[in-house]
């Protein structure tokens, strides 16, 4: 018999049960089924809530994007421009390291190949590389200075990406010190560039 519980809570349990089977077998290769058998409910249950699972699983990405994006946010709102680059990586390779799966849902293969579903990672992307470009503390022009967070952000999705392949044998607090050592060092070594000539 399965327990009543209140719908925020019962929509939770569905998404966290679909972040793991959409982890494991990628979009396509998923069914409703296993998704309602892994959450211990019925599928009619589950269809009460998403009404497909296309549905399911593009609420599932802004899910894991919006908390990603939050934690970055909150790490880095406050203290001197070291301690925010220390502070993103942080709560960057934190959120990987509590759940894998959210990781592998964002930039797996799945959410890639299709375009609605990589808009979705494009757009956090996005979002976070202009947060990041707030907080580079370099006398540079607009676009020069996303271009550099863009960079950071892609440094931290591949550094990532070949850490939970375990190609990297280290914890957070280490993965953190090296990844914002090469970051720093970086940008404190980026000067402004002369304008080009006119064409």
């Amino acid at each position: 018999m399965q327990t009543r519980l209140p719908a925020s809570a019962r929509r939770r349990q569905l998404l966290d049960a679909a972040l793991e089977a959409f982890a494991g077998s990628g979009f396509h290769a998923t069914s409703m089924n296993e998704v309602a058998e892994l959450a211990g409910v019925t599928k009619p249950v589950l269809y009460q809530h998403f009404g497909s699972k296309r549905a399911l699983y593009q609420e599932l990405l802004d899910d894991v994007a919006a908390t990603l994006e939050a934690r970055i946010h909150e790490a880095t709102a406050t203290g001197g421009p070291r301690a925010q680059v220390e502070a993103g990586f942080r709560a960057y390779f934190t959120f990987v390291a509590e759940r894998r799966s959210r990781f592998t849902l964002l930039f797996g293969s799945g959410a890639r190949r299709d375009a609605e579903f990589a808009g979705t990672v494009s757009r956090l992307e996005a979002s976070v590389a202009e947060w990041v470009a707030t907080l580079i503390d370099v006398d540079l022009p607009d676009a020069h200075r996303r271009t550099l967070a863009y960079g950071i952000v892609g440094l931290a999705e591949a550094t990532s990406r070949q850490w939970v392949t375990g190609a990297l044998d280290v914890g957070v607090e280490e993965l953190t010190a090296q990844a914002a050592d090469l970051a720093w060092k970086g940008l404190r070594g980026v000067e402004r560039l002369p304008s080009p000539p006119p064409s």
